[in-house]
């Protein structure tokens, strides 16, 4: 799974939610897109998940980009921890993704296999996402 080589810092303050992207908002590498409408956490099991099935369904015929990435650490504490004696350890790792946000990109499939591919993809995570389509120009 995705997870960062190295940190600055190994915890951080809690993440703020929500607003539009700003970057990633536009297709840059493929032809076809998954695009986020909503704000929320992914973590890196779900991003892994969603890569499995993607992969699966090109069937070593096109190419995936994975346009975001796990960098934010997310403490939990055990269960029956009283209250007090400090932040927990970092569980896992989660993307922020805002309104807009381009996930995932592919290329090299018919627009019917990539818009299957796309749709099975978004049932993996946790945010309303839609096919996009490169703009030609």
């Amino acid at each position: 799974m995705l997870t960062p080589k190295k940190t600055k810092h190994r915890k951080s303050h809690k993440l703020s939610r929500g607003g539009k992207a700003t970057q990633k908002i536009a297709i840059a590498f493929g032809s076809y897109g998954l695009k986020s409408i909503e704000s929320c956490w992914i973590t890196a099991r779900q991003i892994e998940s969603a890569r499995r099935v993607l992969s699966r369904q090109m069937d070593r015929g096109g190419k995936m980009w994975i346009r975001i990435f796990p960098d934010q650490p997310v403490t939990e504490k055990g269960g029956e921890i009283p209250m007090g004696k400090g932040k927990g350890a970092v569980d896992h790792y989660v993307a922020k993704i805002k309104a807009g946000t381009i996930i995932f990109e592919i290329d090299g499939l018919t627009e019917e296999a990539a818009r299957e591919a796309i749709k099975l993809a978004a049932h993996k995570l946790p945010v309303k996402c839609i096919f996009v389509k490169k703009v030609s120009s």
